[in-house]
């Protein structure tokens, strides 16, 4: 493994956690679809962090779901967040006017318990990824 896999990996992990603090925080400002699609960005990128640990890369997808499927060829132990492949919900739709038939990302998340589901997945994700990279972070 190359010192260079493991800084990349550590730069993603870190902005994968500043993501998921930012979240919380617009949580507690009730900018939902931004908390959302932080969750989705956080857990991508935590989930980048461990491939490039393990030499994989570049990665070209965005999915969570997807990602999670390749981390879980690595270490089965990524089978468990595998619900987080939901937060792929999150990323579209909560970012632009048209990603809504006729609704405003800003105006459509309401629910307040969505977000906290997707901050937990998210979460969930962040701490799996954090122990496997524990020998860099």
């Amino acid at each position: 493994m190359s010192s260079d896999s493991w800084s990349e990996a550590k730069r993603w992990f870190l902005r994968a956690s500043d993501e998921l603090d930012d979240a919380k925080k617009l949580m507690t400002m009730r900018r939902y679809y931004l908390a959302l699609y932080l969750s989705q960005q956080s857990a991508e990128k935590a989930l980048k962090a461990f491939l490039y640990h393990r030499g994989v890369g570049p990665l070209l997808t965005y999915s969570v779901s997807n990602l999670v499927a390749t981390a879980s060829d690595l270490d089965r132990n990524f089978e468990r967040i595998s619900p987080a492949g939901r937060l792929d919900d999150c990323y579209i739709r909560t970012r632009y006017p048209n990603g809504l038939p006729g609704g405003i990302p800003s105006r459509y998340y309401t629910d307040e318990a969505e977000v906290r589901r997707a901050i937990e997945m998210s979460q969930a994700v962040l701490d799996l990824v954090r122990d496997k990279l524990s020998d860099i972070l």
